[in-house]
């Protein structure tokens, strides 16, 4: 039974426009920024990049759909991804006649596109931040990111994200408080002061596209007041009116009601969406912030939970309107086009009271009502929430879209006190992006993302001693080779060493990616609407925000554990092969009656991550130590110059990089073959984890999850038939409140979804457009992703409760 209702039918008739759109590429974008690039390229970097801004919204196109209460498009048509030229471009050209025949996130592109594309390209040529942030990279690291150890892509070719701006002092306030501050901040500079002239320049690009936004609005007020004019409808036409009043007002004055409060965050966030490609804009603590808006409404008979409903299904269907085209390689890593826009509802106030309220169950049934892969849900949960609520939140999780994710309180808080964040902001976190947490408008740029370290190739890497068994490049410092190893602690010892060097040049990596973004591309508006650039002077990049912790992914985190268990138990415990037998085996991908028959024994003798066995358990928790020690010791480009934090943490958030990771991993010890998928994200190994959920909640219990503040994530899945039985569904509260309560665990989400349904759809599409799945951290609708991707989803273990 779904307890939240359906869509109103006009939302309905807006859901159905939306999923009829074929995904398509806009010019505009690329053609005002460098438009903007040429006409003001002898200005300071950062007055360039708001002058960009100001040329986008005052010429890019502008529409209102016709079934929408709310305005703001980010690109000429729904669904239709920008091309952000600064960037990058080389893939772009490359790629121009292959968007529509992808494997997977495909895009339609028309000639006079390409045409605009191809004639822009050369002023974009050595001039794009993934081009500056490869030349940065010394020549000892770039073979890192050329052999796809470590993969930073997403990194350089990407803006400022992977947070959630300060959208209640917005709320509050309105852009016309960040003016004044801003005014007030530029007269008082001494400019004579080497410093305080780099800050002006900031300031002046602050106003700049202050009103830049808000005459973007004024566009909107336009366009709804021309439109009401034209309608033959009384309603629609009182309703377009009341559309222009409010873009009139917000977001330069304060909100006072809740449509207002609304209308006033979407524009700011597709505008933050243009611009910048960096995805996971999240909403922040949506329910704790529009309460005030919904329940004056309430009170004063302006609005009813059913309309307030409506107004929430309309900003998920524009959240779900804005889209975005990476290069064929990272879509790889990123499979089904996510944005990973992340709202965050529940969780405990900074009174350390439940935080749930009525707008929270406004927010859960209208994610319900939409169905859709955005925004991306997560319901932070402490062992005070609403047990009615927690109850919602599982019936939501029967519905089969893979939300709500659930974040725990009772690791994530303690972590962020323990790293110095202040305890009114550790209580009031939010998820960003996938399942990595942050302070909403305090928090600076990636607090995880950076980069993903491959730990199953360099596993391999170790044991072939330091040099990478493909390409045959030294990557770090010899121990000597497996096959002349004699005990485990050398095994050990070879991952130490090794892991520790790669370690140390992902942060190289990063720091030059980092660097140059600094230099080329900062991002104004972000930056202005977090705190607290503006009292600093700072862009996000320079170290304007308040906290600036980050992390990078580590990716297959299980396949390491099996590995190290297979060896220690097969070869230097049980002696069944020798450690030449096995490498033998390894190099020739278990080819042969000798390789299957090792291959056999390494997947039945040795115990698997996921079971609750201390034996591989703990093997992965002192492989990770090296890892987590060496990262401890590392800084980000942010250090000292003004946030707390600067430094580094871990994370397990892997995204889709499990497939494109995996095929270039050859054979590893845990029997896998080479070329096939990674285990995802901190999950185990597809079909090992054979004692089920509560076996597999001990084992990830063991990770040093306070260390891992960049997410600790864990997919499971079950099948609808099985909750549909109310016992089932109580003994999974049961479980989720088992492994937040006792084993102190960080995440969990769900895929509700059978085996026999993924393959059909796989098989007859036709007959499962509205089939979503969670990928990783986020979900996406089945049909859209590649066959690798959908394979690896397939294989995965069917819990039962």
């Amino acid at each position: 039974m779904n307890p939240f209702g359906s869509l109103s039918p006009r939302m309905q008739e807006f859901r159905s426009a939306l999923l009829d759109k074929e995904p398509s590429i806009c010019v505009e974008r690329a053609q005002l920024t460098t438009e903007a690039y040429k006409q003001h390229s002898h200005r300071p970097m950062v007055l360039r990049r708001a002058m960009m801004l100001e040329n986008i919204l005052k010429h890019m196109s502008i529409y209102i759909e016709p079934q929408t209460r709310l305005a703001g498009n980010q690109a000429k048509a729904n669904r239709s991804a920008p091309i952000f030229p600064e960037y990058a471009m080389d893939w772009v050209l490359n790629e121009l006649d292959q968007f529509a025949e992808r494997d997977g996130d495909r895009f339609h592109i028309d000639e006079s596109s390409k045409d605009i594309l191809r004639g822009i390209a050369p002023f974009w040529e050595r001039n794009t931040l993934k081009e500056r942030g490869l030349a940065a990279m010394p020549p000892s690291s770039r073979v890192f990111y050329d052999l796809g150890i470590i993969k930073a892509e997403g990194n350089i070719t990407s803006g400022d994200a992977h947070l959630a701006v300060n959208y209640e002092n917005v709320l509050r306030y309105g852009l016309q408080w960040y003016r004044q501050r801003t005014q007030e901040k530029l007269a008082a500079l001494d400019l004579a002061e080497y410093a305080q002239l780099q800050r002006s320049f900031f300031y002046e690009a602050v106003l700049v596209v202050i009103d830049a936004v808000i005459a973007f609005a004024h566009r909107y007020a336009q366009l709804a007041a021309e439109m009401a004019a034209d309608t033959d409808s009384a309603l629609r036409r009182q309703e377009l009116l009341e559309m222009a009043r409010i873009l009139q007002k917000v977001p330069e004055e304060p909100a006072a009601t809740l449509a207002e409060a609304v209308q006033s965050i979407w524009l700011l966030h597709v505008v933050l969406q243009i611009e910048s490609n960096g995805h996971s804009l999240s909403y922040g603590r949506l329910d704790q912030y529009l309460w005030p808006f919904y329940r004056d409404d309430l009170a004063a008979g302006r609005t009813t939970e059913t309309d307030a409903c409506e107004l929430l299904t309309n900003l998920w269907l524009k959240t779900y309107s804005v889209n975005k085209i990476r290069s064929a390689s990272h879509t790889r890593f990123s499979a089904g086009s996510p944005l990973y826009q992340n709202v965050t509802i529940g969780g405990q106030t900074p009174a350390k009271e439940d935080g749930v309220n009525p707008m929270s169950y406004i927010i859960l049934r209208s994610v319900a009502q939409v169905r859709l892969p955005q925004p991306n849900l997560t319901v932070r949960y402490h062992a005070g929430l609403a047990e009615p609520f927690f109850q919602q939140c599982l019936h939501l999780v029967a519905l089969g879209t893979g939300m709500p994710a659930f974040n725990n309180d009772e690791i994530i808080i303690p972590s962020f006190l323990a790293k110095g964040v202040a305890e009114a902001d550790a209580y009031n976190y939010s998820a960003i992006g996938c399942v990595e947490v942050a302070v909403p408008g305090k928090w600076g740029y990636r607090c995880t993302g950076m980069s993903f370290l491959n730990f199953a190739r360099s596993l391999m890497i170790a044991l072939n001693d330091g040099v990478d068994p493909d390409s045959g490049t030294r990557l770090a410092p010899g121990t000597g080779h497996f096959r002349d190893m004699t005990d485990f602690d050398q095994v050990m010892h070879a991952w130490d060493i090794t892991i520790r060097e790669f370690t140390r040049q992902s942060v190289i990596i990063d720091s030059c990616a980092d660097l140059v973004l600094e230099q080329t591309a900062a991002d104004v508006l972000c930056s202005a609407l977090t705190d607290d650039c503006i009292e600093r002077g700072l862009t996000l990049k320079e170290g304007g925000a308040v906290y600036d912790f980050i992390s990078g992914l580590q990716v297959g985190i299980a396949n390491l554990a099996d590995s190290l268990a297979a060896i220690k138990k097969c070869v230097f415990e049980e002696r069944l092969f020798s450690p030449a037998e096995l490498w033998e085996a390894l190099r020739t991908d278990f080819a042969g009656e000798q390789g299957q028959r090792i291959q056999a024994q390494l997947q039945r003798r040795a115990p698997k991550y996921g079971n609750d066995d201390d034996y591989v358990d703990q093997l992965l928790v002192t492989a990770y130590e090296s890892f987590l020690d060496e990262l401890s010791k590392h800084k980000n480009t942010r250090y000292g110059r003004g946030p707390i934090g600067g430094v580094y943490y871990g994370g397990t958030s892997s995204i889709t990089a499990n497939v494109p990771q995996g095929a270039s991993t050859p054979a590893t010890p845990d029997g896998r073959p080479s070329g096939t998928p990674l285990a995802e994200g901190c999950s185990p190994g597809h079909g090992r984890d054979t004692q089920g959920p509560t076996a597999v909640f001990k084992s990830i219990a063991k990770l040093p999850t306070e260390k891992l503040t960049g997410g600790v994530l864990l997919n499971q899945k079950v099948t609808p038939e099985m909750l549909a039985n109310p016992a089932n569904m109580t003994k999974l509260g049961t479980l989720v409140r088992a492994f937040f309560n006792g084993l102190r665990g960080f995440h969990v989400q769900y895929n509700v979804v059978s085996r026999e349904t993924l393959v059909d759809a796989q098989q007859h599409p036709e007959r499962h457009r509205d089939l979503i799945v969670r990928v990783a951290g986020y979900s996406a609708f089945f049909n859209v992703l590649s066959k690798q991707t959908q394979d690896d989803i397939i294989a995965r273990t069917e819990q039962q409760l």
